[in-house]
């Protein structure tokens, strides 16, 4: 048996290739030409992070069976960690006369920190975009795992990380911003991170839009390759049937141990990428539990264990929610409850069944119009003694 199956999907193939054409050809054209506003592509970027985002947890909870309600967690430490190397290039502050962070300088403090001091370095930082969340979660999942714990259980721990999370970055002494958290960025490798003025197309907001459609197509052809290994599918007979993979021989807590660490280093990455299009990042926006909760709803919406189903999910509702809160400022999330219950009620397989429903859907449509239609005839037809018959 061959470890990886021969053939690339041709569909998801067309896909990539006619998304990795839109982020590099078409985009940056019609940017050039000033048809996309600066805030506009940070947007769409940002959507493209939070797919990643969604991505990462299909991968646990709908191919391994893992609902994880802390994947925001992972999301938040990636951002933190890049936010560490902006914030201490933001430059000298006009009122305390110093290039610490400007809650540093509200603090009292005169120097900086030593586990600040590394991220001066824009290397170190990308690294830690990557370490930090990964060695979180494999500290995390390895005393989860090892002691069996699945199920509500494991989603219980995770929300229960989340809370922990939380609670720690607003505390000012956690010398990570508190309540205000990361914000003022201006610089990286001392070019200017926006443009300026706001109008302009030369500011770098294209380039974190690239970087990251270029990161969620890395992140999907990561997917649709591991879910054709052998690894992949015990991955899913993990989420079937975790206990008869057991019996016939594997150590299902390492592979899960694998997949966690896998998607919290996803999410991490996704974090970076999106906090310089966020232009700012607090606890509430990293760890508040509920940003783990939209997460889930982004997945089920869009469609779990399928492949594009969460990308759909995430980009649609969060595109959704940004009309909503402007047209309908105090019922928005009416609307958005209303819509995922009529997903979760009608449509169980998510946006992405959408495809195999439709014809059958169809089909009883029709058969259900033929069945009324030949009704009519026969009660109008006075050869079949109906009531067209004197």
């Amino acid at each position: 048996m061959q470890f990886v199956e021969s053939r690339f999907p041709r569909s998801h193939l067309i896909t990539l290739a006619v998304l990795a054409f839109v982020t590099l050809v078409i985009v940056p054209l019609i940017y050039s030409n000033g048809a996309i506003a600066n805030h506009d592509l940070q947007r769409y970027g940002k959507y493209l992070c939070w797919a990643v985002l969604a991505t990462s947890l299909n991968l646990l909870w709908g191919y391994t069976g893992l609902l994880c309600l802390g994947q925001c967690v992972f999301f938040g430490l990636g951002g933190y960690a890049f936010g560490m190397y902006l914030m201490l290039h933001v430059g000298v502050d006009p009122v305390y006369k110093t290039s610490l962070p400007d809650f540093m300088d509200f603090l009292g403090y005169t120097e900086l920190p030593p586990h600040w001091k590394p991220f001066e370095n824009l290397g170190f930082a990308m690294a830690a975009v990557i370490w930090v969340p990964g060695v979180m979660a494999l500290i995390f999942g390895f005393l989860a795992f090892r002691s069996r714990i699945t199920g509500v259980y494991f989603a219980i721990m995770t929300q229960a990380l989340t809370f922990v999370a939380w609670i720690l970055f607003l505390r000012n002494e956690f010398t990570f911003g508190g309540n205000n958290g990361f914000t003022g960025f201006k610089k990286i490798l001392g070019a200017n991170l926006y443009s300026q003025p706001a109008t302009s197309t030369n500011g770098k907001e294209l380039l974190f839009f690239v970087l990251s459609a270029l990161l969620l197509i890395a992140t999907i052809s990561l997917m649709i390759s591991l879910t054709r290994t052998r690894f992949g599918k015990v991955q899913r007979a993990i989420r079937d049937s975790e206990n008869r993979v057991r019996f016939s021989g594997y150590c299902t807590e390492n592979f899960k141990l694998f997949i966690f660490t896998l998607a919290a280093i996803m999410a991490g990455l996704a974090g970076a990428l999106w906090l310089p299009q966020a232009t700012g990042i607090n606890g509430d926006v990293a760890f508040r539990p509920i940003e783990s909760l939209w997460v889930v709803v982004w997945v089920a919406v869009g469609g779990r264990g399928t492949i594009w189903g969460p990308v759909i999910g995430a980009i649609l509702i969060n595109a959704l929610k940004s009309w909503a809160q402007r047209e309908y400022e105090n019922t928005w999330i009416l609307i958005l409850g209303g819509i995922f219950l009529v997903v979760v009620l009608f449509l169980p397989g998510g946006i992405a069944s959408l495809g195999k429903k439709l014809p059958k859907w169809f089909r009883i449509c029709r058969d259900w119009i033929e069945a009324f239609m030949a009704t009519r005839k026969k009660k109008v037809d006075p050869k079949e003694g109906g009531e067209g018959t004197s």
